[in-house]
């Protein structure tokens, strides 16, 4: 199956999915992601918003306090991906920081304050899917297949998150896709690589 097929198939299965069901694996996503070492040890974590059904995170970054518009909380700091061109930027979550894009997808203000990768501990990846490789299926955009090629973000630690009906033993890869190290889904955490 071709990647634009099986993305679509995918996406459908997705959507098809009670409200109740996807709230229940998402909140046992994100207790399998807390309980992880690469999480309690992360002081900075890059992370999404959940779009067309993807697996909600929020419960993860609900309680961060802010003062003055500055984020309070000292043990972990958030940031999030705003599409500049075909590159992604990467905001840190302050309260009024937040705006809805043209396709939808929640994303920080221009003039939020930028995360440069060496603060980077964690990324934590959407995807329509993940093989046990590490290979990941996206949207077809290729944001962060390029973010990942870079030396920069390349040795950051990662986890894909998929719901389990999206974890396939193999996708379809291309030269330019770079696999991640880990893929979380609601049957838990797996380290597919070093």
């Amino acid at each position: 199956m071709q990647k634009a097929e099986l993305r679509r198939s995918l996406l459908k299965t997705r959507q098809s999915m009670s409200v109740a069901e996807w709230k229940l694996y998402s909140d046992r996503i994100c207790t399998y992601i807390t309980t992880s070492p690469l999480f309690t040890q992360a002081k900075t974590i890059l992370a999404y918003f959940s779009f067309r059904q993807e697996p909600d995170l929020s419960p993860l970054f609900a309680d961060i306090s802010f003062d003055g518009g500055q984020d309070t909380q000292i043990t972990k700091r958030w940031g999030f991906p705003r599409c500049v061109g075909d590159s992604l930027s990467w905001h840190l979550y302050t309260k009024d920081s937040l705006q809805k894009n043209v396709y939808g997808i929640i994303e920080p203000h221009a003039d939020a304050p930028t995360i440069k990768p060496g603060e980077v501990d964690l990324m934590i990846i959407p995807c329509v899917a993940c093989d046990r490789q590490g290979y990941r299926l996206g949207y077809g955009g290729g944001y962060y297949d390029r973010l990942l090629s870079s030396p920069e973000w390349a040795t950051k630690p990662t986890i894909g998150i998929v719901f389990d009906f999206a974890y396939l033993p193999h996708l379809p890869i291309e030269p330019w896709d770079q696999p991640l190290q880990n893929v979380c889904t609601e049957m838990g955490l797996t380290k597919v690589r070093s």
